[in-house]
């Protein structure tokens, strides 16, 4: 049986570059965004074909588009379809109690690293994610690889739908260790069954921590 590599992901020196690029432009493309799109195709020009490809492809298409059509397609495939949700402990926890434990975990590894987080933002959205990442390219690169699972089936689903921003997915995708073993039977599986259900008998109303109402204007 394949199992998991205990060796902690490699970073590069461009990661932290690739991730900041990639988490503004998976936040809501309100009106500064078009900087974020700026600053996305600078950057490119220093990464790896197979990280920076896919981030220009979603830069030619926001570049293209009417700014009140991609804001509503954000909207659409965001907060409108659970199999494209943002949020990371969702993959691995359903919306069940455990998934505060991940939220906490999550707000503790961020504060212990000196990271503050706004108080309007979730501390398992990929965009936040991927911000501390670049802040903390260590760290950073551990908890995506954490949540690969969940990260490569939004990929996926993002995919499967045409979307725009799973260009940005393949792109993050890229910065991380090809899947292997156990990670690829983690996706599969995933895929297959969904993110977990609550247990049968405990209170059905979560608290709202758990189950995070859509935000339009997302994570900055």
């Amino acid at each position: 049986m394949k199992r998991k590599s205990t060796r902690p992901a490699r970073t590069e020196s461009w990661h932290p570059l690739a991730w900041q690029a990639q988490s503004l432009l998976l936040a809501y493309p309100d009106e500064p965004f078009s900087q974020s799109l700026a600053l996305a195709g600078r950057v490119a020009g220093v990464l790896p074909d197979s990280v920076a490809r896919p981030l220009l492809r979603f830069t030619a298409h926001a570049e293209r588009s009417a700014p009140a059509d991609l804001a509503a397609a954000y909207v659409a495939t965001f907060d409108h379809r659970k199999r494209c949700c943002p949020y990371l402990t969702y993959y691995a926890y359903g919306d069940t109690r455990k998934r505060g434990v991940g939220l906490l975990r999550l707000k503790q590894t961020y504060a212990a690293a000196g990271w503050r987080l706004g108080d309007d933002e979730l501390p398992d959205h990929l965009a936040v994610v991927l911000e501390f990442a670049a802040t903390d390219p260590a760290t950073g690169v551990r908890l995506l690889t954490e949540h690969r699972a969940g990260l490569e089936l939004l990929r996926l689903a993002l995919n499967d739908d045409d979307s725009p921003w799973s260009h940005v997915l393949d792109s993050v995708s890229a910065t991380l260790p090809a899947l292997a073993g156990d990670d690829r039977d983690a996706v599969l599986r995933l895929a297959a069954q969904g993110p977990p259900e609550e247990q049968v008998g405990l209170d059905p109303y979560a608290s709202p921590v758990f189950l995070p109402d859509p935000v339009v204007g997302g994570p900055r």
